[in-house]
């Protein structure tokens, strides 16, 4: 069972930065990344990667604004988000999982408890 615990959330205006943080208990599972929920919208994928390096995902809302890295010796996954926007505002998960696609809630099995970023005007 591997355990996700996020942080580095909070409140920031339109065009400012944050870091959001994963710890993971383990690195056992192929691929960690990031989902974001807003109110009354759907969990939707936000970036991914595999522990390996060898990939990077991003959704394309976030292309050139977001990036995520992977500390492997930290067992930790970042997310520097600059240039953030009103409708970044959601809370944000960190989720792990081995399955396919990588874009799909489906293909994580573990889930952390979520950190709000919210964005003002």
């Amino acid at each position: 069972q591997v355990q996700l615990v996020e942080s580095g959330g909070g409140l920031v205006h339109a065009g400012g930065s944050l870091r959001l943080s994963c710890a993971a208990s383990e690195r056992t599972t192929w691929v960690i990344g990031w989902f974001r929920q807003a109110p009354g919208k759907e969990r939707e994928f936000v970036a991914t990667l595999t522990w390996n390096g060898g990939s990077l995902y991003y959704a394309d809302s976030v292309k050139g604004r977001f990036t995520i890295s992977a500390d492997n010796a930290k067992n930790t996954v970042y997310l520097q988000m600059n240039s953030l926007k009103p409708e970044d505002t959601a809370v944000y998960y960190c989720a792990a999982g081995s399955s396919t696609p990588y874009y799909s809630t489906e293909a994580y099995n573990y889930w952390g408890q979520g950190t709000q970023v919210t964005v003002s005007s």
